[in-house]
């Protein structure tokens, strides 16, 4: 009996760990945000924003301003669809809160190692980063209506 309990644990080890080890790809992410349930969709969206922040940095780093822009939109949009579902469910709020505030800082830490040109686009995304951080302070902290 004590074996099969250890085959048991090994091969629960060894499943958990494999599915560690698979990390998705940024567009199975997008995929997987259009046909999630909402409690799950604002996770997701946070994923997909956050990977893009860090995207963003790795192409105006590599002289891609154009394609860099593309994935601030991009955070933007994931972002925004992180916090519609958020605040759907009502679930996650926090997490998201959290998210966003780190995303924001990021991003303004990033817009300070770019040329003057490059700035506009990272500190607009900035500016609706903390809109949205506002938002959902003020849904978990603010007065409750009577």
């Amino acid at each position: 009996m004590r074996t099969w309990g250890t085959i048991f644990v090994i091969i629960t080890a060894a499943t958990t760990l494999h599915g560690f080890s698979k990390e998705l790809t940024l567009e199975q992410l997008k995929a997987r945000v259009e046909t999630a349930k909402p409690d799950q969709r604002a996770a997701l969206s946070i994923q997909v924003a956050e990977r893009q922040v860090e995207n963003a940095n790795k192409l105006y780093g590599s002289g891609k301003s154009e394609e860099a822009a593309g994935a601030i939109h991009e955070v933007i949009t994931y972002s925004d669809k992180a916090h519609e579902a958020a605040g759907q469910t009502g679930h996650r709020l926090k997490n998201v809160e959290i998210a966003v505030r780190r995303m924001s800082r990021r991003l303004t830490d990033i817009k300070r190692s770019l040329p003057y040109d490059d700035q506009a686009t990272v500190q607009e995304a900035v500016e609706h980063l903390d809109k949205i951080d506002t938002d959902l302070l003020d849904r978990m902290f603010g007065k409750k209506s009577k």
